[in-house]
């Protein structure tokens, strides 16, 4: 199982030391930044790469007819959030040795990450039936995954890119800042911006019904298109 642990160990402890000392900051600073933030970004990003090909990969099941589709999302999610939690104590690790831990986010933390998985269960959702349709679109996923990683604050911390500011900006559009900031900022005792919240109900809300929509829409067509 140590395959498993060496992913989030190295990221937080090994990537996360080099970079604070090229930012000038103490390890133990930086590395539970770097860590919560690579570990929910992880948690986003294999479970929308895994739903576009998750219908293709289970068609003689679906054509089956004995399981509906939404299994197969959740199946998804499920594997995600295992390997998420097998991270938690390496988490636990960082955040105790980090002079910036605050005990009291802890109470904010499982709401929270109940709100990335809401979000993770309507994305995943939604790219499953593109992915049924469009047999090639795990390439344009996980490209799109790989460059939103940049304008994540996983290697930079959200005070050095102001909302005020075109690169703030560009960086506050993507919806993996604000997924990782509602997650963290509270367990590091930092501020959550107002935007944050009013992008990720929004983002919830409308997610949610244009999931439905497509799912309600497209669904049926998925055996024919795998």
């Amino acid at each position: 199982m140590f395959w498993a642990f060496f992913p989030p160990i190295l990221y937080t402890f090994g990537v996360g030391s080099f970079f604070a000392h090229l930012q000038g900051m103490g390890a133990g600073k930086f590395v539970a930044h770097l860590g919560i933030g690579y570990m929910i970004f992880r948690f986003v990003t294999v479970s929308l790469s895994e739903a576009t090909t998750t219908y293709a990969g289970h068609a003689n099941f679906i054509l089956d007819g004995r399981t509906r589709l939404t299994d197969y999302i959740l199946r998804v999610v499920a594997k995600a959030l295992f390997y998420f939690v097998l991270a938690i104590p390496i988490m636990a690790c960082a955040l105790v040795i980090s002079p910036d831990f605050q005990w009291i986010g802890l109470i904010t933390l499982l709401p929270a990450l109940a709100l990335v998985v809401l979000n993770i269960a309507w994305m995943g959702a939604v790219v499953s039936v593109i992915g049924a349709r469009l047999q090639d679109v795990y390439e344009l996923i996980g490209s799109a995954l790989m460059f939103s990683f940049l304008f994540t604050p996983i290697l930079w911390t959200a005070s050095s890119a102001p909302p005020d500011t075109l690169r703030g900006g560009i960086a506050r559009a993507n919806p993996l800042f604000h997924l990782v900031e509602i997650v963290r900022a509270p367990l590091l005792g930092e501020p959550i911006e107002r935007l944050t919240y009013i992008y990720l109900v929004l983002f919830t809300l409308v997610g949610w019904l244009a999931a439905i929509f497509v799912y309600r829409r497209y669904a049926r067509f998925v055996p024919m298109w795998i």
